[in-house]
Protein backbone atom coordinates (compact mmCIF):
# COMPACT_ATOMS: atom_id res chain seq x y z
CA UNK A 1 0.00 0.00 0.00
CA UNK A 2 1.63 3.59 -0.55
CA UNK A 3 1.71 5.55 1.56
CA UNK A 4 -0.36 8.97 2.35
CA UNK A 5 1.56 11.76 2.26
CA UNK A 6 0.14 15.26 2.55
CA UNK A 7 1.98 18.82 3.09
CA UNK A 8 0.16 21.73 4.34
CA UNK A 9 2.28 24.72 3.24
CA UNK A 10 2.39 28.77 2.49
CA UNK A 11 3.98 29.61 -0.73
CA UNK A 12 6.30 32.37 0.21
CA UNK A 13 7.56 30.38 3.36
CA UNK A 14 11.45 29.04 3.22
CA UNK A 15 10.48 27.10 6.35
CA UNK A 16 8.12 25.28 3.52
CA UNK A 17 10.42 25.15 0.38
CA UNK A 18 12.70 22.63 2.68
CA UNK A 19 9.53 20.73 2.82
CA UNK A 20 8.90 20.52 -0.50
CA UNK A 21 12.55 20.20 -2.08
CA UNK A 22 13.15 17.72 0.27
CA UNK A 23 10.04 15.39 -0.92
CA UNK A 24 11.09 16.06 -4.29
CA UNK A 25 14.58 15.08 -4.52
CA UNK A 26 13.51 11.75 -2.54
CA UNK A 27 10.80 11.67 -5.15
CA UNK A 28 7.95 11.05 -2.76
CA UNK A 29 4.08 11.29 -4.23
CA UNK A 30 2.49 13.75 -1.99
CA UNK A 31 -0.77 16.19 -2.28
CA UNK A 32 0.12 19.83 -1.37
CA UNK A 33 -2.84 21.63 0.52
CA UNK A 34 -1.61 25.71 0.11
CA UNK A 35 -3.32 27.36 3.81
CA UNK A 36 -3.95 30.88 4.12
CA UNK A 37 -1.72 31.76 7.30
CA UNK A 38 -2.20 35.47 7.15
CA UNK A 39 -6.28 35.49 7.27
CA UNK A 40 -8.28 32.00 7.87
CA UNK A 41 -6.23 28.66 8.84
CA UNK A 42 -8.08 25.48 7.94
CA UNK A 43 -9.28 23.22 10.64
CA UNK A 44 -6.95 20.43 9.57
CA UNK A 45 -3.78 23.01 10.32
CA UNK A 46 -5.08 23.59 13.36
CA UNK A 47 -5.68 19.82 14.23
CA UNK A 48 -2.01 18.68 13.15
CA UNK A 49 -0.17 21.30 14.55
CA UNK A 50 -2.39 22.75 17.83
CA UNK A 51 1.00 24.03 19.68
CA UNK A 52 2.11 26.20 17.45
CA UNK A 53 -0.60 26.54 14.57
CA UNK A 54 2.20 26.99 11.75
CA UNK A 55 2.86 25.53 8.29
CA UNK A 56 4.91 23.35 7.20
CA UNK A 57 3.14 20.07 8.47
CA UNK A 58 3.49 17.00 6.72
CA UNK A 59 1.26 14.62 7.46
CA UNK A 60 2.54 10.91 6.87
CA UNK A 61 -1.01 8.42 6.73
CA UNK A 62 -1.98 10.41 8.88
CA UNK A 63 0.06 11.34 11.47
CA UNK A 64 1.94 14.82 11.92
CA UNK A 65 5.16 15.96 11.68
CA UNK A 66 6.15 19.20 12.50
CA UNK A 67 8.90 22.26 12.06
CA UNK A 68 10.83 22.12 8.58
CA UNK A 69 14.34 21.00 10.28
CA UNK A 70 12.36 18.02 11.81
CA UNK A 71 9.99 17.45 9.09
CA UNK A 72 13.50 17.46 6.23
CA UNK A 73 15.81 14.59 8.93
CA UNK A 74 12.46 12.90 9.38
CA UNK A 75 12.00 12.71 5.53
CA UNK A 76 15.43 11.55 5.07
CA UNK A 77 15.36 8.77 7.55
CA UNK A 78 11.55 7.26 6.72
CA UNK A 79 12.90 7.31 2.73
CA UNK A 80 16.80 6.15 3.17
CA UNK A 81 16.76 4.27 0.29
CA UNK A 82 17.44 7.06 -2.08
CA UNK A 83 19.60 10.21 -2.26
CA UNK A 84 20.59 10.74 1.59
CA UNK A 85 21.00 14.30 3.20
CA UNK A 86 22.71 14.11 6.22
CA UNK A 87 26.31 12.32 6.37
CA UNK A 88 26.65 8.91 7.99
CA UNK A 89 30.12 9.82 9.73
CA UNK A 90 28.99 10.58 13.60
CA UNK A 91 31.19 13.70 13.49
CA UNK A 92 30.11 14.99 10.19
CA UNK A 93 26.45 14.90 11.01
CA UNK A 94 27.52 16.97 13.91
CA UNK A 95 28.67 19.90 12.08
CA UNK A 96 25.60 19.26 9.61
CA UNK A 97 23.13 19.99 12.49
CA UNK A 98 25.14 22.57 13.92
CA UNK A 99 25.05 24.48 11.02
CA UNK A 100 21.31 23.78 10.66
CA UNK A 101 21.10 25.11 14.00
CA UNK A 102 22.75 28.48 13.72
CA UNK A 103 21.02 29.37 10.60
CA UNK A 104 17.52 28.68 12.33
CA UNK A 105 17.85 30.52 15.05
CA UNK A 106 20.65 32.99 14.15
CA UNK A 107 19.91 33.69 9.97
CA UNK A 108 16.13 32.97 10.24
CA UNK A 109 15.53 35.24 13.24
CA UNK A 110 17.67 38.16 12.32
CA UNK A 111 15.89 37.96 8.48
CA UNK A 112 12.66 38.76 9.63
CA UNK A 113 13.87 41.78 11.02
CA UNK A 114 14.85 43.20 8.17
CA UNK A 115 11.56 43.66 6.90
CA UNK A 116 9.98 44.54 10.11
CA UNK A 117 12.24 47.15 11.82
CA UNK A 118 12.84 50.90 10.65
CA UNK A 119 15.02 53.66 11.15
CA UNK A 120 18.60 53.76 13.11
CA UNK A 121 17.41 50.04 14.14
CA UNK A 122 16.92 48.80 10.73
CA UNK A 123 21.16 49.97 10.08
CA UNK A 124 22.42 47.47 12.64
CA UNK A 125 19.90 45.22 11.62
CA UNK A 126 21.24 44.79 8.06
CA UNK A 127 24.63 44.89 9.44
CA UNK A 128 23.50 42.02 11.81
CA UNK A 129 22.55 40.61 8.94
CA UNK A 130 25.32 40.71 6.26
CA UNK A 131 27.72 39.36 9.13
CA UNK A 132 24.99 36.22 9.60
CA UNK A 133 25.31 35.46 5.45
CA UNK A 134 29.11 35.70 5.72
CA UNK A 135 29.18 33.14 8.45
CA UNK A 136 27.26 31.38 6.85
CA UNK A 137 28.99 31.82 3.05
CA UNK A 138 32.74 31.09 5.44
CA UNK A 139 31.45 27.31 6.00
CA UNK A 140 30.51 27.02 1.97
CA UNK A 141 33.80 28.30 1.30
CA UNK A 142 34.93 27.00 -2.21
CA UNK A 143 32.55 24.18 -2.30
CA UNK A 144 29.95 23.53 -4.81
CA UNK A 145 27.56 22.90 -1.46
CA UNK A 146 27.67 22.91 1.77
CA UNK A 147 28.53 19.64 2.33
CA UNK A 148 30.89 19.06 -0.50
CA UNK A 149 30.19 18.10 -4.03
CA UNK A 150 26.53 16.80 -3.23
CA UNK A 151 23.42 18.78 -2.59
CA UNK A 152 22.49 17.87 0.88
CA UNK A 153 20.77 19.03 4.35
CA UNK A 154 22.24 22.39 4.50
CA UNK A 155 21.75 23.58 1.28
CA UNK A 156 17.86 22.21 1.48
CA UNK A 157 17.36 24.53 4.67
CA UNK A 158 18.90 27.51 3.44
CA UNK A 159 18.45 27.44 -0.58
CA UNK A 160 14.92 29.02 0.34
CA UNK A 161 16.71 32.69 1.18
CA UNK A 162 17.68 32.42 -2.42
CA UNK A 163 14.48 33.86 -3.36
CA UNK A 164 14.36 35.99 -0.22
CA UNK A 165 17.16 38.05 -1.28
CA UNK A 166 16.30 40.51 -3.86
CA UNK A 167 13.85 41.18 -0.99
CA UNK A 168 15.90 41.67 1.78
CA UNK A 169 18.34 43.80 -0.78
CA UNK A 170 15.08 46.57 -1.10
CA UNK A 171 14.42 46.51 2.19
CA UNK A 172 17.57 46.82 3.83
CA UNK A 173 19.08 48.53 1.03
CA UNK A 174 22.26 46.22 0.61
CA UNK A 175 23.62 44.46 -1.93
CA UNK A 176 23.95 40.58 -2.12
CA UNK A 177 26.36 40.28 -4.82
CA UNK A 178 28.54 42.66 -3.40
CA UNK A 179 28.47 41.44 0.24
CA UNK A 180 28.10 37.22 -0.46
CA UNK A 181 29.31 36.62 -3.85
CA UNK A 182 30.02 33.10 -3.43
CA UNK A 183 26.22 32.57 -2.33
CA UNK A 184 24.65 34.16 -4.76
CA UNK A 185 26.90 31.60 -6.85
CA UNK A 186 26.29 28.90 -4.89
CA UNK A 187 22.52 29.50 -5.32
CA UNK A 188 22.33 29.58 -9.04
CA UNK A 189 23.90 26.19 -9.11
CA UNK A 190 21.35 25.11 -6.54
CA UNK A 191 18.40 26.70 -8.89
CA UNK A 192 19.69 24.38 -11.81
CA UNK A 193 18.23 21.38 -9.35
CA UNK A 194 14.09 20.89 -10.88
CA UNK A 195 13.46 20.63 -6.85
CA UNK A 196 14.61 23.88 -6.25
CA UNK A 197 13.62 25.41 -9.22
CA UNK A 198 10.03 24.09 -8.50
CA UNK A 199 10.22 25.05 -4.92
CA UNK A 200 11.12 28.36 -4.48
CA UNK A 201 8.44 31.27 -5.75
CA UNK A 202 9.78 34.38 -7.91
CA UNK A 203 11.18 36.57 -6.18
CA UNK A 204 9.29 39.64 -7.65
CA UNK A 205 6.16 37.89 -6.03
CA UNK A 206 8.33 37.37 -2.82
CA UNK A 207 8.83 41.26 -2.64
CA UNK A 208 5.01 41.93 -3.37
CA UNK A 209 3.89 39.49 -0.47
CA UNK A 210 6.44 41.76 1.79
CA UNK A 211 5.16 44.68 0.89
CA UNK A 212 1.82 43.71 1.76
CA UNK A 213 3.30 42.28 4.81
CA UNK A 214 4.26 45.68 6.20
CA UNK A 215 0.96 46.94 5.27
CA UNK A 216 -0.88 45.01 7.07
CA UNK A 217 1.71 45.54 10.37
CA UNK A 218 1.77 49.43 9.82
CA UNK A 219 5.15 48.93 8.76
CA UNK A 220 5.75 51.01 5.19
Amino acid sequence: MEDEVILLNFWPSIFGMRTTIALEEKGVKYEYREENVINIKSPLLLEMNPVHKTIPVLIHNGKPVCESINIVQYIDEVWSDKNPFLPSDPYKRSQTLFWADFIEKKLCVCGRRVWTTKGEELEATNKEFIELLKTVQSELGDKPYFGGDKFGFIDILMIGFYSWFPAYEKFGNFSMESECSKLMVWGKRCMQRESVAKALPDSEKVIGYVLLLKKIYGNE
